[in-house]
């Protein structure tokens, strides 16, 4: 039986092709919804963006015959609907200004015109789907490319062999695994164990062309110094420095190594094997629309304050001392050289990157479609880094489930060139490691 579904504004900001989500039920959007979209259409963020793309797409509907008063026909047979109209929701309310509650006596109206089809009001503001609840309405939260954190691919695993497997490993560094359910994703990394001695183990990584695990972990050749400290930085690195492996996407905790592990693969790659032309790096100054001119300085002095972590971490690997920094060294000696770049975000969109080693630190902050506009600027020979903590989000308009970096691991991890790590030991130290657990 057909639906009603009542769209809130923050669906469509969130994805301006909502409307089209849902099967062949009927969409309803509240007038309420196209007046609060108009505020934001002149906005240059993403939800500027947003808002003018869900304009465009109901004039479309609109321009091909339909009638958005008395319904369009969508793609899969659905209907799309603007109601207009009051609904009792007690006295008090009945003169309000408040959009939120325009929106819900409309989904109101629609729930009593219609009793014989189901109407659920679809809000990714929680107080809003509380106060639909309250008012006998059903809500739900729109889920459309949302994948639970703790459901969220974690790049590796632990497998059971017999010992003699484990020993045939380690002479000719690869194995045929055993079948798995669900099957090994490409690049997928597996810890292999003897079934009767436990400690008896062994890295590998699924090479799906060949169909076999290969070893990991055998080179002891550090990367500008650093080196993995437990199993998962260990397949991070082996991510890092493999070529082949053009998206790499890195999970973790505070303190866990991602930013740490990151540069240095890419000074690596750049510096000393001479791979990449320069180590491009950058952080959504946020949100990812908003400009550094109000900050003083040059482009170099803006954007000092949100790319401090990353100087702090290339200072780190060039081993510079109080001593040294009082001579006046610091990062930007390779910056002088041009091995490094640091570039706003804000800017790359319309750019094309080739021979470079991008990475892009804080990714939860962005939203899939900044995401995709990033990944769409990789030239030829580039390898790119997106790192991030999923817990750990300063964007308003995106969460754990529904963030740019947990969208990219769920869609790409099905993909030979690219490859993921979720990292779960902090080795920043043993404080740090103690208050991510704890607070």
């Amino acid at each position: 039986m057909k639906k009603n579904y009542v769209l809130d504004t923050n669906v469509l900001l969130h994805d301006p092709r909502a409307f089209f989500r849902f099967e062949d039920n009927n969409v309803i959007i509240p007038i309420h919804v196209l007046e609060e979209i108009d505020q934001f259409k002149k906005e240059l963020s993403e939800r500027g963006r947003n808002a003018r793309l869900v304009s465009r797409y109901m004039d479309e509907l609109r321009a091909n015959g339909g009638s958005l008063a008395e319904g369009c026909t969508l793609e899969r047979g659905g209907t799309l609907r603007v109601v207009l109209g009051e609904s009792p929701l007690g006295a008090s309310q009945s003169g309000s200004a408040l959009m939120d509650t325009r929106i819900l006596k409309v989904a109101l109206k629609v729930a009593n015109s219609t009793p014989e089809l189901r109407t659920i009001f679809v809000t990714q503001d929680v107080n809003l789907r509380v106060r639909a609840d309250v008012l006998g309405l059903n809500s739900q939260d729109f889920e459309a490319d949302k994948i639970s954190i703790d459901e969220l691919y974690s790049g590796h695993l632990d497998l059971e062999v017999s010992t003699e497997q484990v020993d045939a490993f380690f002479e000719v560094g690869e194995l045929e695994p055993p079948e798995t359910d669900p099957p090994l994703f490409p690049n997928q990394f597996v810890m292999i164990r003897a079934a009767t001695n436990p400690s008896h183990t062994a890295l590998s990584r699924y090479d799906e062309e060949r169909g076999v695990l290969l070893a990991v972990g055998r080179s002891k050749k550090p990367a500008w110094g650093i080196r993995p400290r437990n199993k998962e930085q260990q397949y991070a690195l082996d991510l890092l420095l493999n070529d082949e492996i053009k998206l790499v996407t890195l999970v973790g905790k505070a303190g866990t190594g991602k930013t740490l592990m990151a540069i240095a693969a890419g000074l690596q790659r750049t510096m000393d094997d001479k791979i990449y032309q320069k180590l491009l790096v950058s952080r959504p100054i946020f949100p990812l629309g908003r400009d550094i001119g109000y900050l003083p300085g040059t482009v170099e002095d803006k954007l000092n304050p949100w790319m401090k972590p990353i100087y702090d971490n290339i200072e780190l690997l060039m081993g510079i001392t109080r001593e040294d920094r009082h001579k006046g060294r610091g990062y930007d000696e390779m910056m002088d050289m041009g091995f490094i770049e640091i570039e706003p975000l804000t800017y790359i969109r319309g750019r094309s990157i080739p021979n470079q080693f991008i990475l892009v630190d804080e990714a939860q902050n962005l939203t899939p479609h900044e995401v995709k506009t990033i990944l769409t600027r990789v030239g030829d020979n580039t390898k790119i880094v997106l790192t991030g903590d999923a817990y750990q989000i300063d964007n308003p308009y995106v969460d754990s489930s529904n963030n740019g970096l947990t969208y990219v691991v769920e869609r790409f991890k099905e993909q030979a060139m690219a490859g993921h790590i979720t990292l779960e030991k902090g080795e920043r130290s043993a404080l740090a490691e103690l208050a991510a657990n704890l607070l």
